[in-house]
């Protein structure tokens, strides 16, 4: 548990970091570039751990708390023009405010622009270096009476595409869904039959897909099973409602209530839906069937709904070493053919991105999905854990959410600054330093409202 607390802490440091810096390095840069004199590099906030002064002039700064930084400019602060009198005469034309205001709007932006630079760097680094991999998304099942089987999806059927996007793996069909919740209207899934070589259209009706949610399962919530694991339990949680009725470890689940298992997801859906109700059980030990009755403990999903448990757990399984070898996929790229790709993947995940901040500010879908620093630390150590692969992925789209986050108009992020400066290109002069400190107010109120809210939201996970 330490060590694994120390680990979740030690990725969260290195990602923030690792973001933080190429961040403040995009507006440090740029401002270089563009003449402006730049007083501090900060990298994380509070008193500074290390720090330096460069042959350039500029103080570097190592600070304790990396939940962000910043780079202090000379005059950056200065919008109007007598302001110009508090800076030396012979440095005035180093200053961030006597500059263009294309200039500056260059400066601003550069931070968002080299996170998403980041992330086409990533992407194309991961392309080059492990390629596009996956599994053909052929439906190991699909649950009875669940909207895809209403629909007349079945086991065997290979999706090929979801609202006319083309989809070659399973991971490109989960996106695509993704890009759904919250909403209202039909999905069309187009697969071909199992069997058949011509595809299909299937029309799924959606109401606020899965809008209350905290941890959407597009896949699940419309029945699709992407691989079966064995309905094999693996151990016994003591005093549990399946000890209780003996069942043992190495069982394999074969029928309940005379329906056929065919899969632990099933399983687990049976289970859950039948709260403090006796489920008759013919399960395979060794060579034997035996008949049991489990009767599923009452407790409470995430949500608040009533589900049901048993206290057993599955067994390890190996995907990829179960499935055939036509099941897998695998493109590879060269340093060229990576880039477009790279750019392609960046773009869809930056649009993906501001279309879930929008349905959240319109209540298609819970705000519960905003996570905070602990999420972040517990999703970094997991996926470093997983690889160098799956640790790039999820940096790639942290660097994503920054920078689209940050291109947002509201005080105190850069988008807030641009927008004062299309303001003042239109108007031909700066926005008044009234307003400025009105918007400024007012932007930190609600960023720190929603950091109380994702803080909050952390803990109520952890709870």
């Amino acid at each position: 548990m330490v060590l694994q607390l120390l680990t979740n802490i030690f990725a969260l440091i290195v990602t923030l970091g690792i973001l933080v810096t190429v961040h403040e390095f995009g507006h440090f840069w740029v401002a270089r570039r563009c003449g402006v004199k730049v007083l501090r590099f900060s990298i994380g906030f509070g008193k500074a751990i290390k720090s330096w002064t460069g042959r350039d002039g500029t103080e570097y700064v190592i600070a304790p708390i990396p939940l962000g930084g910043y780079v202090k400019m000379l005059g950056q602060d200065d919008t109007r023009v007598e302001g110009e009198a508090r800076i030396p005469e012979n440095q005035q034309h180093l200053s961030f405010a006597s500059k263009p205001l294309w200039q500056r709007m260059a400066i601003v932006a550069a931070g968002p622009f080299a996170n998403f630079l980041l992330a086409i760097f990533v992407f194309w680094l991961i392309n080059v270096s492990y390629g596009l991999s996956g599994t053909s998304p052929v439906l190991a099942n699909v649950l009875k009476d669940s909207p895809a089987y209403t629909a007349g999806l079945r086991p065997g059927d290979e999706i090929v595409a979801v609202d006319g996007e083309n989809a070659e793996i399973w991971q490109q069909v989960t996106m695509l869904l993704l890009a759904r919740l919250g909403e209202t209207g039909d999905l069309m899934i187009r697969a071909i039959p199992s069997g058949e070589s011509s595809p299909r259209d299937y029309r799924i009706a959606l109401e606020s897909w899965q809008s209350d949610t905290s941890e959407p399962n597009p896949l699940g919530s419309l029945g699709l099973v992407q691989y079966e694991i064995p309905p094999v339990i693996a151990g016994l949680v003591p005093g549990g409602a399946a000890e209780v009725a003996g069942l043992q470890a190495g069982d394999r689940i074969l029928s309940v209530n005379s329906e056929a298992v065919s899969g632990w997801l099933q399983w687990v859906n049976l289970v859950r839906a039948s709260a403090e109700l006796p489920l008759q059980l013919v399960v395979q030990r060794g060579a034997d069937n035996v008949p049991l009755v489990v009767t599923p403990q009452a407790s409470s999903a995430e949500d608040g709904s009533r589900i049901g448990v048993i206290g057993a757990y599955v067994q390890d399984f190996d995907l990829m070493a179960s499935l055939p070898p036509e099941r897998l996929r695998e493109v590879h790229y060269n340093v060229l053919t990576a880039i477009v790709p790279a750019v392609q993947e960046t773009w869809e995940k930056s649009v993906f991105v501001l279309d879930s901040i929008k349905k959240m500010l319109i209540g298609l879908i819970s705000v519960k999905n905003i996570n905070g620093p602990i999420t972040i630390a517990q999703v970094a150590g997991e996926t470093a854990s997983y690889g160098l692969e799956v640790y790039l992925g999820f940096l790639a789209i942290l660097s994503i959410s920054l920078g689209v986050l940050n291109l947002l108009p509201i005080p105190v992020l850069d988008g807030g600054h641009l927008l004062y400066y299309s303001v003042e290109a239109i108007i031909r002069r700066p926005v008044p330093e009234r307003i400025q400190a009105m918007g400024l107010q007012l932007g930190l109120l609600l960023i720190s409202g929603v950091m109380v809210l994702a803080v909050y939201n952390d803990v109520s996970r952890l709870l």
